[in-house]
């Protein structure tokens, strides 16, 4: 990593711990005028206004060019994003687009991300969005500006402009003279809206984007360096750490306060109804005082939780809402054979490997939070209204945190960190969650039950296709106070906003519900279910890992039955002419067909397209089972992608390779443990995640690139394909239909058994 690459990082470190501000940003906001389209988010729906709906990517929400890139009239170049690096290498290929149309090297850059005192608003980082949404809004901001400046230049020079050259911020004309990117600067104002078209580099010329540069964040996380919110050390910091109930809806009744107050360290108590935490010197001293704090403790009861013997059946009542999100009609000919089938997910954790922390200051009436949050400016609205400060007194700053995947304790710790902040003004205070209430108390992604029924005809086409899933919105991000945990802990509690399903295409728990297969008869019934007896939200992928499990396995038995490859009936009932690609390069690449297997070894295959609007994945996967034990082990895996113009192959190799690794981790092993009384899965004995024994021996990533196509997101594509292909290799080995998850252990040996 060159020295560059490395004043990136510590621009952005001292950026964050200094406060200081690079510009104020006017944003001109889609309420000002008409709502004329809606980009679903997975917070809230994004009222897109007819003025700016004809641009690309998040440029629809934040127009202005300066919001995103500022000059400075000596040269220094500043590039802001409103997305987050949240470990899947984002900030790296968002770097790489705005590079390549400024014409820059990346280590000339400044790059930032979502930071309420200086970043455009983009809503949340979740979804695989982030490359398409800002990753499409920075190749267009930075080819206007780049454009912008060139013709400052041209004017002053008395030239064309195709007669001038821009690289690593200076303009040249072919007489010798040069003009900085700063100096053309003045002559221009870029505190204007985008314009739907940009002058755009021919992907043939391109020299950043499509390589494979090195991730920002990967030398200090390697050498433990100062890489997360976990390593923040301001000066005066104060460590606290919090008491929670032992279960939902207990009431905080009594507890030692003296005792606790004498102990070495300890500084302070802080309690508002049932939020309870101490304040200490030192971290290990705050770790101590919180521990006899919570052993002296009286709760009341609280309400007990679901019986998992019976969760999925009582899931299908609490369902209230049936919304069709497919209904299609057309002539076929007559059904000979049908699959019925119900498959089943259980409640899974986000399992993040470093708590969740944050950082929280008061000063002279603004209140700054250092967070991991996916969302800081969602998160800032929230801490001001649980606070009842204005917006603008409250600044929240992304910082890395060590573990994500979907909506886990992130914005509860800086909820936690921002109430304690307030009680103790002056002071940093860093608070961190203990590994049992990591678990315990996570955003759960929720229970799914599916049901399907679908029939082939003599020829073994597929002529009919009913389908119904149960479960609910799979995200309850921050939209009020009352979506955050110690918000409904207060003496006056904050109630959570109601659940709401996210409409198609993007979808929920209803996510890749439809299939992109052709039918000519299909029903999907999303039945939504506003509650849920656990506290759930997103997670990697939502509804798009259990549904694609569904459809795939569904897919693989009708094959089976009509004595067809399953990589040929797929083929068969694709027009997607990309599906089709990658399901070729797949089996390409694996081998398939592949020979009679040895005894206990077996082979999957499975596709989908991410969302139906994202990143094509086919996969391939051989696995081998001990039937004694009920292990499965995925041997290997042969992946193909197709997600447009690639902007960082290495970094989305990285994705592909992660979400088949953490499905196989989800699919085969991962359930939450609970009975009525608590939740069970409290440190790693009591849930068991994937080692890194298991880890797949070889796992084969080919990626399909298409320069100048746009960018489709990438980091949860994986996550369905790969559940589907090993559901689908453990029958290949097993001859069992195994639609249960987790399909290994005790269940699996046990109908191997039978």
């Amino acid at each position: 990593m060159s020295h560059h690459d490395d004043s990136i990082d510590e621009g952005r470190r001292h950026f964050m711990i200094s406060g200081a501000l690079f510009v104020a940003f006017s944003m001109v906001k889609g309420a000002d005028v008409p709502a004329q389209e809606v980009i679903a988010d997975e917070g809230a729906a994004v009222h897109i206004g007819k003025a700016t709906q004809a641009l690309a990517g998040s440029l629809k929400t934040n127009p202005l060019l300066d919001a995103w890139i500022k000059i400075t009239p000596e040269g220094k170049v500043t590039v802001f994003t409103g997305k987050v690096e949240l470990g899947t290498g984002v900030r790296t290929a968002l770097l790489q687009v705005a590079a390549e149309e400024l014409n820059m090297a990346p280590s000339l850059i400044t790059f930032l991300t979502a930071d309420t005192g200086a970043s455009p608003d983009e809503g949340l980082t979740a979804g695989s969005h982030t490359i398409a949404d800002s990753g499409s809004a920075l190749l267009n901001a930075a080819a206007q500006v780049r454009g912008l400046l060139v013709d400052a230049a041209a004017k002053r020079f008395g030239v064309d402009a195709g007669a001038l050259a821009a690289s690593d911020a200076v303009i040249r004309a072919q007489d010798g003279r040069t003009m900085t990117y700063g100096e053309a600067v003045g002559l221009v104002d870029l505190h204007r809206n985008a314009t739907p078209t940009s002058p755009l580099k021919d992907p043939k010329t391109f020299r950043v984007i499509g390589t494979p540069l090195p991730r920002l964040d990967i030398p200090s996380k390697v050498t433990g360096g100062v890489s997360y919110v976990h390593d923040m050390q301001l000066p005066g910091m104060l460590h606290a750490r919090v008491v929670m109930p032992p279960v939902y809806d207990a009431k905080l009744l009594a507890f030692d306060e003296a005792a606790v107050m004498k102990m070495p360290g300890v500084l302070r108590i802080v309690r508002n109804g049932s939020m309870l935490a101490v304040v200490a010197q030192g971290e290990w001293q705050a770790v101590v005082a919180q521990r006899a704090l919570a052993a002296s403790s009286q709760w009341s009861p609280g309400r007990p939780l679901p019986d998992p013997a019976t969760v999925h059946r009582d899931l299908k009542p609490l369902c209230t809402q049936q919304i069709r999100i497919a209904d299609h009609h057309a002539p076929a000919e007559p059904a000979v054979k049908t699959v019925e089938a119900r498959f089943i997910k259980r409640y899974l954790l986000h399992g993040s490997i470093g708590p969740s922390c944050a950082v929280a200051q008061l000063d002279g009436g603004q209140l700054t939070v250092w967070t991991h949050s996916q969302g800081v400016y969602p998160l800032r609205d929230a801490l001001a209204e649980m606070l009842a400060m204005p917006k603008e007194s409250v600044r929240c700053v992304h910082t890395e945190g060590s573990g994500c995947y979907g909506h886990n304790g992130a914005d509860d710790a800086a909820a936690h960190a921002a109430l304690i902040a307030t009680a103790m003004p002056g002071h940093p205070v860093r608070v961190q969650w203990m590994r049992e209430q990591e678990h315990t108390w996570d955003h759960f992604t929720p229970a799914m039950v599916t049901q399907v029924k679908a029939s082939i005809d003599a020829s073994g086409r597929i002529v009919d296709w009913q389908y119904a899933l149960w479960s609910s919105s799979h995200n309850e991000r921050i939209v009020n106070a009352g979506r955050l945990l110690p918000a409904r802990m207060l003496e006056k509690p904050f109630v959570s906003a109601p659940s709401t399903p996210m409409p198609q295409p993007e979808g929920g728990g209803d996510r890749n519900g439809i299939p992109l297969y052709t039918l000519p008869n299909i029903e999907v019934m999303n039945n939504f279910s506003p509650t849920m007896p656990l506290q759930t939200s997103a997670m990697r992928s939502l509804g798009a890992h259990t549904n694609v499990f569904s459809i795939e396995s569904t897919m693989d038995e009708l094959a089976y039955m009509a004595g067809i490859d399953p990589v040929e009936f797929r083929l068969r009932h694709l027009d997607d002419p990309r599906a089709k690609d990658v399901i070729e390069l797949a089996a390409k690449q694996f081998g398939w067909p592949r020979a009679p297997r040895a005894r206990n070894r077996g082979v999957g295959f499975a596709f989908a397209k991410y969302k139906n609007l994202m990143a094509y994945v086919a996969i391939a996967v051989e696995i081998s089972v001990e039937p004694e034990t009920g292990l499965v082990r995925l041997e290997q895996a042969q992946a193909a992608v197709d997600c447009g113009q690639i902007v960082n192959p290495d970094g989305a190799r990285n994705q592909i390779e992660g979400g088949i690794v953490q499905s196989a981790s989800w699919t085969l092993h991962e359930e939450l443990r609970y009975d009525t009384n608590r939740i069970r899965s409290f440190d790693w004995g009591t849930y068991p995640i994937l080692r890194f024994s298991s880890v797949p021996k070889r796992i084969d990533v080919h990626l399909i690139d298409r320069p100048g196509a746009p960018f489709l997101g990438t980091a949860e594509a994986s996550m369905g394909p790969t559940a589907g292909a090993l559901a689908n290799a453990l029958f290949d080995a097993t001859g069992k239909r195994v639609r249960e998850m987790p399909l290994a252990g005790d269940a699996l040996r046990t109908l191997i058994d039978a």
